[in-house]
């Protein structure tokens, strides 16, 4: 399932920016997926080694989006698809998203 794919690539942008998905949910904070979208460009072989190629694509006061592509160096671009995530509090409400999470992720979506 190429969203798995995606949830892991997300998962690790996240944890190299310092801000791995746990300590989300011990702040008292989630972001939840409330639409994904992927694209099929070309068959991912079994044994095949992939890279997934994560960033953030847009940034709101509530919402972000992740942008993704699965690659191989055999046949280049597999499957290319977003995610877009709503951040809510410990009782579901959205929330803005937090200041020190939104400077480090306006950081990515600069470069």
């Amino acid at each position: 399932n190429y969203l798995t794919y995606f949830e892991i690539g997300r998962a690790e942008l996240m944890r190299d920016l310092g801000f791995p998905y746990s300590a989300f949910e011990s702040d008292g904070y989630s972001l939840v997926v409330t639409e994904a979208n992927a694209k099929y460009h070309s068959n991912v072989g079994y044994d095949t080694l992939i890279t997934v190629k994560t960033k953030i694509s847009d940034l709101r006061l509530v919402r972000v989006s992740f942008k993704y592509e699965i690659v191989d160096e055999q046949y280049g671009l597999l499957v290319s698809g977003y995610t877009v995530h709503a951040c809510i509090n410990s009782d579901s409400k959205p929330m803005r998203i937090p200041p020190e999470l939104r400077k480090i992720m306006e950081e990515n979506l600069k470069s």
